[in-house]
């Protein structure tokens, strides 16, 4: 009996069968599980603005005159638009005889002129409708038909003409007649939405609302043609009134537009006597207006640059010239079209270049304008 307990006594000590050893039935200490792996944040994408600056820093000082040019080139031919953008400026204004029959051909126009740089050129328009309208099939109401109209309709109105634009490949509409003409004797009075400033400020913005998202929209003609009568076409309209009455009427509009999101401001070629001699397009002190005064920090256009030399002064004879005029005041893109050909904007390119390197055009204020053009292509 002893003997038979001893035996027990020692199987229970035996290697291999204690509750510690290998062998044994209870179940094993599971393995120690690790700590969750912390989750990396992902990346912020860069902004519009930091991919500008970025492309900005390798760009040569040819790149960057012809990204701040927009200019014009005769037809419908997908081949020879292309390559008048890709030789020269990195954006292009479509005129009447550039659209063709239909919007399908207008969009395979556009797409040809977009594949030609990265990020796609600009493609704009002037499609106010009615007296101003590029595309035949366009029958939306005009701002001659709106004067008055609740701003939902107006919004509609814009609305429907942004996708009409969207469509056919356009990314640009100088569209927004933002004038407060004194009367219905006015030149722009057909153009305009009114003649009252709040009525016509409530119209603009509602006009931007509706080409929001769908093309990217321009108020014109800074600081306005309501106080400085007269076809710019062909003089510069000019006006004495003080700054307090420009922004208490002709500045409103203006400013409900830039609140709206317009992502450009046109300036016009008029002089407004009591702020600056010199035609707004090509005054320091107009820009700062626009900037400082109203908050706009989109991209600011001339007017079309042929303009002023249609007026018939000899100190606006040389487009090179005002390109680079409009460029040291604060513009962002310089439009060329009357009395234009293939040429004048790789004139006005290389005048920029020339102006640049004198350092009469100064290295920052060209960056500035680049990097604002540059962001409204990467959006």
């Amino acid at each position: 009996m002893a003997t038979a307990v001893a035996a027990v006594l020692l199987a229970g000590c035996a290697p291999g069968t204690g509750t510690d050893g290998p062998g044994s039935s209870a179940p094993e200490t599971p393995a120690p599980v690790p700590a969750e792996t912390a989750q990396t944040p992902s990346p912020t994408p860069p902004s519009v603005a930091e991919r500008a600056a970025a492309r900005i820093a390798s760009m040569t000082v040819r790149q960057k005159a012809e990204a701040v040019v927009m200019g014009y080139a005769a037809g419908t031919d997908p081949g020879v638009l292309s390559g008048y953008v890709e030789e020269g400026p990195a954006g292009v204004i479509l005129m009447g005889d550039n659209i063709p029959a239909d919007a399908a051909s207008l969009a395979e126009l556009t797409s040809a002129i977009a594949r030609t740089t990265d990020p796609p050129p600009l493609v704009a328009i002037d499609q106010e409708g009615g007296v101003v309208s590029r595309l035949s099939w366009d029958d939306l109401p005009s701002a001659l038909d709106l004067k008055g109209a609740d701003p939902a309709a107006i919004e509609q109105a814009f609305s429907a003409r942004g996708d009409l634009l969207a469509e056919a490949g356009v990314t640009v509409n100088f569209g927004v007649v933002a004038d407060v003409p004194r009367g219905d004797g006015s030149f722009i009075f057909s153009r305009a939405f009114g003649t009252e400033p709040e009525n016509v400020a409530d119209a603009v913005a509602a006009a931007v609302r509706g080409e929001r998202g769908r093309v990217r929209t321009t108020l014109k003609h800074f600081p306005g043609h309501g106080a400085a009568e007269g076809d710019s076409h062909h003089v510069i309209p000019q006006t004495d009134i003080s700054y307090d009455a420009w922004r208490a009427r002709d500045g409103a509009p203006f400013a409900a537009g830039i609140d709206a999101g317009a992502e450009l401001v046109m300036m016009g070629h008029l002089r407004f006597t009591a702020v600056d001699d010199r035609p707004a397009s090509l005054s320091p002190e107009w820009y700062r207006i626009l900037r400082e005064e109203l908050g706009f920090d989109g991209v600011a256009v001339t007017d079309d640059l042929g303009m002023l030399m249609s007026s018939g002064d000899p100190a606006y004879g040389d487009p090179a010239d005002n390109a680079v005029a409009a460029l040291a005041a604060g513009a962002d893109l310089v439009l060329m079209v009357a009395g234009s050909d293939p040429s004048t904007a790789g004139d006005m390119i290389d005048g920029i270049v020339e102006a640049a390197g004198e350092g009469a055009l100064p290295a920052d204020r060209l960056d500035a304008a680049v990097e604002r053009v540059l962001a409204l292509r990467l959006e």
